[in-house]
């Protein structure tokens, strides 16, 4: 059987041959089959029924399904006879429906594929496919889709329609498209598709010594370089006998393919030319209006086996069974077959995950190294001995840390919290900082040399100034209105036409915006600290008694401080994530009314809104713990409050062991947080929307549930689906770099959040999702600025954590210059540490209520001590600070500054040291180039030649004096229609 899909007045038909319907061999999806028909642009004549008579027919197919197949029980000469006879005496549209039934019921028996990445010829690979749900009061849409697809088949591409009878659902039609070669070639042109001309013939001598130890991390030969290892050079159309073609039909990679008709399908209008708006053009309104549901290009295979087809390359399979399955976790990446399956700018993602991956694991190791020095050094903790000792913590009677709620407290009530503090609260923190300064500009030295040699092994050297204009957004050309001479190619090119006014306008708009959201961000942040402040107050009344010290492991650990820091702590995870989901919108919607010109540009502009946004939002909480918490707090009897006496909300106070245990708490709660939910959100949800969605066509067998209907129940990537992959794993980055000071275990917990990242995005990628758009990049972007930006804000930030969180520099000032004794140790700091204040000084709104002291508290304690280097009462400078504390302030600031030029030196030395490009790749370029323009030469030398032979016209010619001929200039499609 024939099927031909054409259309005529809006309605999609269905025409047969009587003799080729009970064809067995014949059966429209035979691989092999040497038939073109069927596609739109060949107009092959069909008899076409009238839309009522179609409609009609529609209605009608089960009823007339289950007549047919109650009657049918065998499939023996004699029933086939009384078949034929029952239906040659069917007239008209009943004929027809009864050939068209009795066929598909031939197909559900021999159960013959539909999981085919070709037309139904067998030869033209389906490159792209449309579907869409023909609303019938949709008069507009039916109009857009017949004058869309009428314009890319004019412009060369051929159409397929699948008729929504052959769906799962009986709604949705399916338009397969397929590029031929001359279109491909053209574009190909076009867009400078670089591809090969010559073998690589540079011996490649980067055997590392010991190569065998890397044995098991490594995978097949064939799946880490698919293909062999060429020159390239930007394909020419007219040049095309210079290039490797040894088949057409597979020169150009599926990535490659459809690359090239989304270019197309993205500039083709929708509207006939007589309408004259140039605006109405793009699939990406059409998917926007409705007119069809979804585009896509197909996988090439279900992910679990191998396609029966053997013209397929089932690249899919290969990638789910070495890449995305967890259990090759401890495996490197087969990232030369990403990247011919997804393109360049996938590829380049996952080189950069998996590099990132890979580094972390120095600064775990280091990491875990501080912290087991921190265990191993928890007997030697002198302070927290003084803390928890009866003799001396015991007796310690501490000031109320909240007005009228909260009574006088011991000491050593805060035993086990300066124990943990000890942990993190080191020597070890102080060379774990220094470390990780230097980590960071290792890593990011280090990548550009491995972004460098994947630019050459991908043939993305001098892509971005080859491609600028070729990247230029449909939503941009469409608003462009005006020519303008670039100085560069001295060609008129399309600008946006903009006054200064509207120009200002939107920026002033757009920027209004992104600092109004920065601003209700920090309104919330403010939120959350006045609960913390109102709340440990509740909490510290409720705790006076210790009612948890009956739970046990937890009870004894839980204080009103932690109390307060682990609820705030979870309150502002989830405003993040609220707030989160509220701006992505907004930061689209102003990024498109700017109309950027290129991808690139769009990529960067969002990408500067969102982290602006994502860095108050997620960081903010962590800057307030680590440089204000504690920081302001006045003295007894001259407290100082948030929002004013009146509002009755005072500041916060550290605990006497330091606030680095809070800031580690509120650390580890948003980071670890952030990568639980992100994981559900990116498995998951998909998952369950997937299987949700495909529940019914499940139970289909190959036959019936086609390659297109399986991708079209995926879920689309979407073309910011990469931009939040980088945002979660930069927002990461700046969790371990700029507050690592205070938990040095950060890395080792994001080492195995990335060790599951990779497989979760390879898995999503690869089951989940429908197959991305390949799309071209150089580079990781505006990422790498960011990434740099954060390397030495985060230099700053753990000098100022370390100085100024960390008790670490007011111990060894007390060790060096203030120990009464002499000697080099840790005694007597925490009574040296702690100021004095007459108890009766205290005014009436600072005093605790009645019933709020505890039982052992009574009226011979005439003093509390608060944290604060200040003289005692009765001192003539009463109150006031106390030359330590000058001292150990100067020693802080010393601190920072020497910290920061040491650190800042080497970072600068070791960026010095090692180059961007490693010297075996610029050798490899410099040779590429050469033998570019070598072959080139003789090329044309060689076809000057044979016109000449060819013409005999070896004295009289009057050839053009240039070897090279002018290339034709190509137009984008918005302007050739």
């Amino acid at each position: 059987m024939h099927r031909i899909t054409g259309r005529a007045g809006g309605d999609n038909l269905i025409e047969m041959s009587p003799t080729e319907s009970f064809n067995d061999d014949i059966n429209g999806y035979n691989q092999h089959a040497s038939s073109s028909t069927g596609s739109f642009q060949q107009g092959q004549s069909a008899s076409f029924l009238t839309p009522d008579v179609c409609v009609e027919t529609c209605e009608s197919l089960s009823a007339s399904l289950a007549s047919l197949a109650s009657s049918d029980h065998s499939d023996s000469p004699q029933f086939e006879a009384q078949t034929l006879e029952r239906i040659s005496a069917l007239t008209g549209l009943s004929r027809k429906r009864a050939l068209f039934l009795k066929f598909r019921s031939r197909i559900d028996k021999q159960q013959q594929s539909k999981d085919s990445v070709f037309f139904r010829d067998g030869l033209r690979r389906i490159d792209f496919v449309l579907s869409y749900v023909d609303d019938k009061a949709g008069e507009r849409k039916q109009e857009r889709r017949r004058v869309y697809e009428a314009n890319l088949a004019k412009v060369g591409l051929e159409l397929e329609t699948e008729d929504k009878s052959e769906s799962e659902d009986g709604k949705t039609y399916f338009v397969k498209i397929h590029a031929p070669w001359e279109v491909l070639a053209t574009y190909a042109d076009v867009l400078k598709i670089k591809v090969p001309f010559k073998v690589n013939d540079i011996p490649d001598n980067t055997e590392m010594p010991m190569n065998w130890l890397s044995t098991p991390f490594r995978l097949p030969e064939t799946i880490m370089h698919p293909e062999p290892d060429f020159f390239t050079a930007p394909f020419d159309k007219s040049k095309s006998d210079f290039f490797l073609i040894d088949d057409k039909e597979t020169f150009f990679p599926p990535s490659n393919r459809n690359r090239i008709v989304y270019y197309i399908l993205s500039r083709c209008s929708y509207l006939r030319e007589e309408c004259g708006d140039k605006d109405k053009k793009g699939i990406k309104r059409l998917l926007n209006n409705g007119t069809y549901t979804a585009a896509f290009p197909l996988h090439d295979c279900r992910y679990w086996k191998k396609s029966r087809d053997t013209h397929c390359e089932s690249e899919r399979y290969s990638l789910y069974k070495h890449w995305a399955r967890f259990l090759f976790f401890f495996k490197e990446q087969p990232l030369n077959l990403v990247r011919k399956y997804y393109g360049e700018k996938i590829g380049i993602y996952f080189a950069w995950l998996g590099f990132y991956t890979e580094m972390l694991l120095f600064a775990a190791i280091v990491g875990t190294i501080c912290f087991v020095y921190g265990v191993l050094t928890y007997d030697e903790n002198e302070w927290s001995k003084e803390i928890c000792s009866g003799e001396i913590g015991g007796k310690i009677v501490m000031c109320p840390l909240c007005d009228k709620k909260c009574g006088f407290w011991k000491l050593n009530s805060t035993c086990n919290s300066s124990w943990q503090s000890h942990l993190f609260d080191n020597v070890g923190t102080v060379f774990f900082a220094i470390f990780m300064g230097i980590w960071v500009t290792l890593f990011l030295e280090l990548w550009k040399r491995r972004q460098a040699r994947l630019e050459y092994e991908w043939d993305l050297v001098d892509f971005e100034e080859e491609q600028q204009q070729l990247q230029l957004r449909p939503e941009y050309e469409t608003k462009c209105s005006n020519r303008k001479l670039n100085r560069i190619t001295q060609e008129p090119e399309w600008v946006l036409s903009r006054t200064a006014t509207d120009l200002l306008a939107k920026l002033f708009l757009c920027w209004a915006t992104v600092i109004l959201w920065i601003s209700l961000i920090i309104a919330c942040i403010i939120g959350v600290i006045a609960y913390r402040l109102a709340v440990y107050a509740a909490f510290a009344s409720i705790m006076k008694d210790n009612p948890t010290s009956h739970l046990q492991v937890v009870g004894p650990y839980i204080t009103p401080q932690l109390a307060t820091s682990v609820t705030a702590s979870c309150i502002n995870f989830v405003i993040i994530m609220i707030l989160n989901l509220m701006y992505e919108r907004v930061a689209v919607w102003i990024t498109d009314m700017e109309i950027p010109k290129t991808h690139l540009e769009y990529e960067n502009k969002l990408t500067v809104k969102m982290f602006l946004f994502q860095f108050v939002n997620y960081y903010s909480s962590c800057f307030y713990v680590a440089f204000f918490k504690g920081k302001f707090v006045g003295y007894p009897g001259n407290y100082a409050y948030m929002f004013g006496r009146w509002s009755k909300l005072r500041n916060e106070e550290c605990d006497p062991g330091g606030c680095l245990i809070e800031l580690t708490t509120q650390l580890v709660i948003v980071m670890t947080g952030k990568q639980v939910w992100g994981n559900i959100q990116e498995a998951l949800v998909p998952w369950l929307m997937n299987w949700w969605g495909s529940r019914k066509a499940r139970k289909h067998p190959e036959s019936i549930y086609s390659r297109w209907e399986q991708d079209n129940d995926l879920q689309s990537f979407g073309q910011l689906g990469l931009f939040y992959e980088y945002l979660e794993m930069v927002i990461q980055f700046g969790f371990i770099t700029l507050f690592v000071a205070s938990f040095p275990l950060a890395p080792l917990l994001a080492l195995i959040n990335n060790i599951i990242e990779v497989r979760v995005d390879a898995w999503k990628l690869t089951t989940q999702y429908r197959r991305p758009v390949a799309a071209k990049a150089h580079s990781i972007g505006a990422w790498e600025e960011i990434l740099s930006g954060i390397a030495v804000l985060s230099v700053v930030t753990n000098a100022f954590i370390v100085a100024f969180t960390s008790d670490m520099i007011p111990r060894l000032v007390y060790m060096y210059a203030y120990h009464p004794d002499g000697e080099m140790n840790m005694k007597g700091y925490i009574n040296n540490s702690l100021s004095m204040f007459n108890i009766s000084a205290i005014p009436v709104a600072n005093s605790p209520e009645e019933g709020e002291n505890p039982a052992w508290f009574n009226s011979s304690i005439t003093t509390c001590r608060y944290r604060d280097f200040r003289y005692p009462s009765g001192h003539e400078k009463q109150y006031s600070h106390t030359m330590q504390f000058w001292h150990i302030l100067a020693a802080k600031l010393a601190f920072i500054i020497i910290m920061e030029h040491v650190v800042f030196m080497v970072k600068f030395f070791v960026a010095w040291m090692i180059p961007d490009v490693p010297s075996d790749v610029r050798a490899r370029v410099k040779r590429e180039r050469y033998l570019v323009q070598e072959y080139l030469h003789n090329y044309e030398v060689d076809k000057l030649k044979k016109q000449l032979t060819h013409n005999n016209c070896s004295n009289d010619c009057t050839c053009p004096p240039m070897i090279y001929p002018t290339l034709s200039k190509h137009e984008v499609l918005s302007e050739c229609l």
